[in-house]
């Protein structure tokens, strides 16, 4: 078994392009002005039958100067995900989740297990509906579009290894064009939203595993 067999973190910078779609603090701490704009952002999400993204993941950490900035896509439907980053290909059908690792040429395969403290591309709908406080801080402009700015804190900050984030969302669209998070660890993670596609996912293959695409993988089972 390979050294590279341990599980990447990739759903953790998931969460940081799609926390534009889960939506958001209901409870806590909620100015009627924030509120109004998640709300809308939720619906607007939520009324998509599928969807699929670009987008584009920048890494820094101050203490050590160092800046990564990895792309990657994401297609979506009901239950089902398919994400590419980083070297990985993550695809689940709802019920199993197939990783390819790229580098270690392998495959891992385990179980989703619900667990309302993790972020997975299928609860982000419905995770921040608790402990967070929300606050609109303002308006920018950036040429001929007006950008809404939402800053997220946690209720209970020990539960949370994210401190505060920070939400550019289209005022006209109402979708998220980025999403600025701020580690406890001193790491600044920003998500830019490069394309977005809603209801163009119509081939339900995407979801599907083929071990064929893969040749010469190692198959781990994790179930």
């Amino acid at each position: 078994m390979k050294k590279s067999r341990r599980m990447k973190s990739t759903l953790s910078l998931f969460l940081l392009l799609f926390i534009s779609t889960g939506l958001f603090a209901q409870t806590g701490q909620v100015d009627k002005k924030a509120k109004e704009i998640l709300d809308g952002v939720s619906a607007k999400y939520k009324s998509f039958k599928s969807l699929k993204a670009h987008f584009t993941i920048s890494v820094e950490n101050p203490k050590d100067k160092k800046k990564d900035v990895q792309k990657g896509s994401i297609s979506l439907k009901g239950s089902s995900y398919k994400l590419e980053i980083a070297g990985q290909d993550v695809i689940s059908d709802g019920k199993t989740r197939w990783t390819f690792l790229k580098d270690a040429n392998e495959i891992q395969i385990d179980n989703l297990k619900v667990d309302e403290n993790s972020i997975t591309p299928t609860n982000v709908f419905t995770l921040y509906e608790k402990g967070w406080n929300s606050k609109f801080t303002g308006e920018i402009k950036k040429g001929n579009i007006s950008y809404q700015l939402i800053e997220l804190v946690p209720i209970d900050p020990k539960s949370k290894n994210i401190f505060k984030v920070k939400l550019t969302i289209n005022k006209l669209d109402k979708f998220i064009a980025s999403a600025q998070i701020f580690d406890k660890n001193g790491s600044i993670q920003t998500i830019t939203v490069e394309t977005f596609s809603p209801n163009t996912v119509n081939d339900d293959t995407v979801f599907s595993f083929n071990a064929g695409k893969y040749p010469g993988a190692e198959v781990i089972d994790l179930r």
